[in-house]
């Protein structure tokens, strides 16, 4: 019997997966073929990513797919956004990527808006400014004298990079590249004005190519590199996001939801980005989704928090698992202690514990010392920020929202997912785990033509999982913890 197979490539910030996913009688199945980390370099002051290690995790799960004679009909990688590659006039790498956690960046929004007005910028693209946003990144290069900006002839959106490095033609996909803030979501095209600044133009980026396009096969080197045919390589929706939005199970439009992982994203699925004075003055951004749609959002800190304080425990011989640490913050009384999660503190501090308590103190509430504590601050300070971004949602949702739907890895946490209900008073739908890799999937079928639209897609990926279901509890609570974390919120510290 022929099944569809597609090989789905998701990578995020902390660690990567090659993934089969298999649709049979309308119904899909995954099956994790390798997993790997993607751990940050830093070599001279400086952190970057080892690209050649990713693609070098890409060909072993080809290679594990040709070892076992399966058929797959296409390639899709999805990652993290706004970082890129510079390629030179022979096709070869200038130098590994810098990583938008590099805090070189740091100032160089004020600097850039001396050239172009931060208000002109936002009506060109709608995006969140962030300071490792695309655009800033190549501004502060440009200003160091970047000899491989100098030199490049081509910049590339990580997806993009890696899938030139296995078709050797390169593309950029709307999705990965409505992250950098050079692309108007109006138009959605690249704004020359931007790159000005920088001397570059539109010609130094690939052709644009829409998530569910053919990018190329695979090139003969590859093959036989893998042992695979001539495969080709699907544009799907590169920015890792993009693809978990994807495949939200919605029942229809009325919804907001929350992709978490190292990041958390909460935002609303609309047909027109919502570029005005409010969302400007609340920084939200414009993202591109499939099928011509926009994804409204806001960049959230999330895991990223607990998985540095993991971190530093595990170096202190503290081994906690997550149930351990579920279980030990439900000791904790509630509203102890506070945090703004996205505090520029937290941004890539040299100890996450420290700059926790730093904060607590700093704003006079009870410092956490146990690991029960700090978990709880965590999880408590995640879910009263995710009601202070839902607020500003509603506000100017051009519909009702009935429910928000939890997706991505941080779906699992079953007491943040309860937490958030609590502090949002709105139905939380957790699931799938697996977004980011099931929208990969989905937009490789619907290029091959398995599935029709989006609506297609989201029928199919309801009905073939199990969501769970968390109502609001404790509601007054909530409220006066929300309004102890407004009075402790800092935005700088």
């Amino acid at each position: 019997m022929s099944y569809n197979k597609f090989f789905a490539v998701d990578l995020g910030a902390t660690s990567g997966r090659t993934i089969l996913g298999t649709i049979d009688n309308g119904k899909l199945q995954l099956e994790e073929i390798t997993r790997f980390p993607n751990a940050i370099i830093q070599v001279n002051g400086h952190f970057f990513w080892n690209i050649y290690a990713l693609y070098e995790e890409i060909l072993k799960g080809l290679k594990v797919i040709a070892h076992k004679g399966i058929n797959i009909q296409s390639i899709g990688i999805d990652t993290w956004g706004v970082d890129f590659v510079f390629f030179g006039e022979d096709g070869d790498l200038l130098r590994v990527p810098y990583s938008y956690r590099d805090p070189h960046t740091v100032g160089s929004m004020e600097k850039y808006f001396k050239e172009i007005p931060k208000e002109k910028v936002y009506e060109l693209t709608g995006i969140q400014f962030m300071n490792f946003n695309s655009l800033f990144q190549l501004y502060t290069l440009y200003n160091s004298k970047c000899s491989a900006l100098k030199h490049a002839k081509k910049i590339l959106f990580i997806p993009d990079a890696l899938s030139y490095m296995l078709t050797k033609k390169d593309v950029m996909e709307y999705t990965i590249t409505s992250t950098s803030q050079i692309q108007n979501p109006r138009t959605r095209a690249l704004e020359s004005s931007l790159l000005q600044p920088m001397g570059l133009t539109i010609d130094n980026f690939g052709s644009p190519i829409e998530p569910g396009e053919t990018i190329a096969p695979i090139t003969k080197e590859i093959q036989e590199i893998t042992g695979l045919s001539s495969i080709p390589v699907v544009a799907v929706a590169g920015h890792d996001t993009a693809s978990a939005v994807a495949a939200i199970p919605a029942k229809d439009k009325h919804f907001a939801y929350l992709s978490s992982g190292t990041w958390s994203l909460m935002g609303i699925e609309v047909d027109s980005p919502i570029i005005n004075e409010e969302s400007f003055k609340m920084n939200f951004t414009n993202e591109g989704g499939i099928e011509g749609t926009t994804r409204f959002l806001k960049n959230i800190c999330g895991m990223w928090l607990l998985e540095r304080c993991r971190k530093e425990w595990d170096e202190n011989g503290q081994n906690y698992s997550y149930d351990e640490l579920i279980s030990g913050a439900l000791t904790v009384p509630a509203f102890e202690s506070i945090i703004n999660p996205d505090a520029t503190c937290f941004a890539n501090p040299a100890s996450m514990i420290k700059a926790i308590k730093n904060y607590c103190e700093s704003t006079d509430q009870k410092v956490p010392e146990t690991y029960a504590e700090i978990t709880r601050c965590i999880f408590q300070s995640l879910a009263l920020r995710y009601k202070q971004v839902f607020e500003y949602i509603k506000g100017i949702s051009p519909f009702s929202i009935d429910v928000l739907h939890i997706i991505g890895g941080g779906s699992r946490n079953k007491l943040l997912n309860q937490f958030t209900a609590n502090a949002l008073g709105i139905v939380v739908e957790a699931g799938p785990t697996e977004a980011t890799a099931i929208g990969n999937i989905m937009l490789q079928a619907k290029a091959a033509g398995v599935v029709k639209d989006i609506t297609d897609m989201r029928k199919m990926i309801r009905q073939g999982i199990e969501l769970l279901s968390f109502e609001p509890q404790d509601s007054a609570e909530w409220e006066k913890g929300y309004s102890l974390y407004l009075k402790v919120y800092k935005e700088n510290i």
